[in-house]
C-alpha cells in the first residue's frame, strides 16, 4: 500500500508535532503564540507561528478534522501551492484583523483611564499587576484592557474559516451538520450562518462555544477567504 502525502497532510502533521513539542517545552508557547503588539513577548513572526499552536487537544482535533475534511477537497481542485497560499493568507489576515480589533478595544479603555487623570506609568502598572479600579472600569472593560494585553491568541481557526468560505464557494450545495443541530444544511447557508454567529458572539460577548474563543479571528479569516475567492474568480473568468 502506497502512502500519499499532500499539503493538507503535511500541515496536519506539523500541527500535531508542534502541539506535543509546545506541551513539552513551555518557552515555545511564549515564542510562537500571538501576543498583543505592546506586550514584551510579541514578535512579528507570531502572525504566522500562532497558526500552528493550539490551546488543548480538543482545539487541535477540531481544527485538524476541519482542515482534513474541507481542505482536502480544495487541494484536489486547486493543487497544493494555491491551497497553501490561500491557507496562510487567511490565517495571517485573521491575525491582523483580530489584532486591529484588539487595538481598538484596548485604546478605547486606555483613553477612558487617561481622562480620569491617570498617567501612562500608572495605567501600565495597573495592567502589569492585573488590577483595575472598579469605580472607573467595569469587569468587561478590564478584560478588554488587561486580558487583551496579557492573553495570547493561538490556533488555526482563522485559516480554517477561510477554508470554510472557499468550500462554500466551490461546493455550495454540499450538506453540512452542526454538532448541536443535527440537520443537514447546504454549505452556502451553513457557512454564512456560522460566521454570523461568530460575529454576534464577538460583538455581544455571548458565546455558545464558551469563553476564550477569538471570534474576530474567525470572522477575519472568513473575510480574507471571501475576498480571495472573489478576486480569483474575477481573475480566472475569461
Amino acid at each position: 500500500m502506497k502512502l500519499s502525502f499532500n499539503t493538507v497532510t503535511a500541515l496536519i502533521a506539523i500541527n500535531i508535532l508542534i502541539f506535543f513539542a509546545s506541551n513539552s517545552v513551555d518557552s515555545l508557547n511564549t515564542l510562537l503564540a500571538l501576543y498583543f503588539p505592546e506586550n514584551n513577548n510579541f514578535a512579528p513572526w507570531q502572525f504566522v507561528s500562532h497558526i500552528f499552536m493550539h490551546a488543548g487537544l480538543t482545539h487541535l482535533l477540531f481544527n485538524m478534522f476541519a482542515l482534513w475534511m474541507f481542505g482536502t477537497q480544495l487541494e484536489t481542485i486547486w493543487g497544493g501551492k494555491r491551497f497553501l497560499i490561500f491557507y496562510f493568507a487567511c490565517g495571517i489576515g485573521a491575525a491582523l484583523i483580530y489584532t486591529a480589533v484588539n487595538y481598538y478595544q484596548f485604546n478605547s479603555v486606555y483613553a477612558l483611564l487617561s481622562q480620569t487623570g491617570l498617567n501612562s506609568f500608572d495605567i501600565q502598572s495597573m495592567i502589569d499587576e492585573r488590577s483595575y479600579p472598579p469605580k472607573i472600569l467595569s469587569e468587561e472593560q478590564a478584560i478588554q484592557l488587561i486580558g487583551t494585553f496579557h492573553t495570547p491568541m493561538v490556533g488555526a481557526s482563522g485559516a480554517i474559516y477561510g477554508v470554510l468560505v472557499a468550500y462554500a464557494f466551490n461546493f455550495p450545495n454540499n450538506k453540512l451538520i452542526l454538532l448541536f443541530l443535527p440537520y443537514p444544511i447546504a454549505a452556502k447557508y451553513f457557512v454564512p450562518a456560522l460566521i454570523g454567529l461568530d460575529l454576534f458572539s464577538g460583538v455581544t460577548g455571548f458565546s455558545i462555544f464558551g469563553g476564550g474563543v477569538a471570534h474576530f479571528a474567525h470572522v477575519g479569516g472568513a473575510i480574507i477567504g471571501f475576498l480571495l475567492m472573489i478576486y480569483w474568480r474575477k481573475k480566472l473568468t475569461p
